[in-house]
């Protein structure tokens, strides 16, 4: 009986997002074959430029996050510190420098790129590993430099990004020998955006409740809005998930059974234990209904002119989750605990991972002060698991979720 109400409760969408991420690799790979270009590009880059250009753009974030799933971490963190790469690098960057000597990770290596492109809006880790990686490949390496806008986005700031943007084109015009076309490009502008608000209201469906999927969820489909943003394939991909959404929120299937507790989560996953975490709160009856990581790729809707994309890339590509203050992440934050009615906020303090993690405290005291609902904080690597102690998080979950229990009790008294 368990076993049926479990394969009930499966997304079927699923597979074919597994479909299309094996064609997508696969035409990656034989990129060559059909006189295509491919284009490693950081997840928080602009791709639209790239789609316009009928370049293939390949996130070896993405595959980080592969590689940690597929519990092949450590192993490769390993190699790349025998290199002479310090353990305290981020995971996904020691994983995939590694991957590039010795051909590993669940897919055999990354295809061959034939230019970089990178974009510092997530972390500055990111320069010196495309660095490294472009004198390893020996292509060309691009690098947009957006500012942190601790307090505004100012005339400065857009002045200077957007002028990189031109600069970018030019680059890409120079790599294809191609003239870039503006008109397609306002095409595949239109479709980033239409993907964006799809999935931002697939996510929204998690603030009915019981929630028809959870964010453990929410990190394995977020795959397309990253590597296929801008294609008609990820808008086609992100309906048909809404409808599924939709219906499973008609028929009363929820991801969590009997659920009883909403939690967020802020920060990357961890990679390697996401089916055991997942079965953790569960067995708590509660359901991590949102996370930062996955809304931070509809964020940039507010600053997006979908009619004039390319002229409005340069704010909403700087203005991103981890390129603002402090204070506005935390705003962030507490307008998701509002919208998804969260009892308890989970907070995973990434060593990988500095600029999400280094102001957790602060967003920490902020949240407690302005919602005093409980936060939990976990500390892992995304990928490497030697930074994992099962013990010691289970114990931190089972005293969190038990205050969270005895608010409820006290609350309903």
């Amino acid at each position: 009986m368990s076993d049926m109400l479990s394969e009930k409760r499966k997304i079927k969408s699923a597979k074919k997002m597994r479909d299309i991420m094996t064609t997508y690799y696969l035409d990656a790979m034989t990129a060559g074959q059909h006189n295509k270009q491919v284009a490693w590009i950081t997840s928080g880059g602009p791709v639209e430029p790239l789609v316009t250009m009928d370049i293939i753009p390949i996130y070896p974030e993405n595959h980080g996050a592969m590689i940690g799933a597929s519990k092949m971490g450590e192993d490769l963190c390993i190699k790349a510190e025998d290199m002479g790469y310090s353990s305290d690098l981020c995971s996904y960057a020691r994983a995939d420098i590694s991957c590039s000597i010795v051909k590993g990770g669940p897919i055999g290596g990354l295809p061959k790129p034939d230019m970089l492109i990178c974009c510092n809006n997530i972390c500055g880790t990111v320069l010196k590993w495309y660095e490294v990686q472009a004198r390893y490949y020996k292509v060309p390496l691009f690098i947009l430099d957006t500012p942190v806008c601790h307090t505004r986005y100012s005339p400065e700031i857009a002045r200077y990004v957007r002028t990189q943007i031109d600069e970018y084109i030019a680059f890409l015009e120079t790599m294809t020998k191609r003239k870039f076309d503006y008109d397609k490009m306002a095409q595949v502008g239109r479709l980033a955006y239409e993907a964006q608000q799809l999935w931002q209201k697939v996510l929204n469906t998690t603030a009915h409740k019981p929630s028809p999927m959870s964010a453990f969820d929410a990190f394995f489909f977020l795959a397309l809005i990253v590597t296929l943003r801008g294609t008609q394939i990820a808008v086609d991909f992100y309906k048909e998930l809404l409808e599924e959404m939709e219906q499973r929120i008609q028929t009363g299937i929820s991801m969590v059974p009997d659920e009883k507790y909403r939690l967020l989560w802020d920060n990357l996953p961890v990679w390697y234990r996401l089916k055991w975490l997942s079965q953790k709160f569960s067995d708590h009856n509660a359901c991590l209904v949102a996370d930062t990581y996955t809304s931070a790729w509809c964020g940039a809707i507010k600053y997006t002119d979908e009619n004039n994309f390319l002229d409005s890339m340069a704010e909403a590509y700087t203005m991103i989750y981890l390129n603002i203050g402090v204070d506005q992440m935390a705003d962030q934050v507490l307008d998701m605990i509002k919208f998804y009615d969260a009892d308890g906020f989970v907070m995973h303090s990434n060593r990988s991972c500095k600029p999400y993690s280094f102001g957790q405290m602060d967003i920490m005291r902020i949240v407690r002060e302005k919602t005093n609902i409980p936060v939990l904080m976990i500390e892992a690597d995304m990928v490497d698991p030697r930074s994992f102690s099962q013990s010691q998080i289970e114990t931190r979950i089972d005293a969190f979720m038990e205050i969270i229990k005895n608010r409820k009790i006290t609350r309903n008294n």
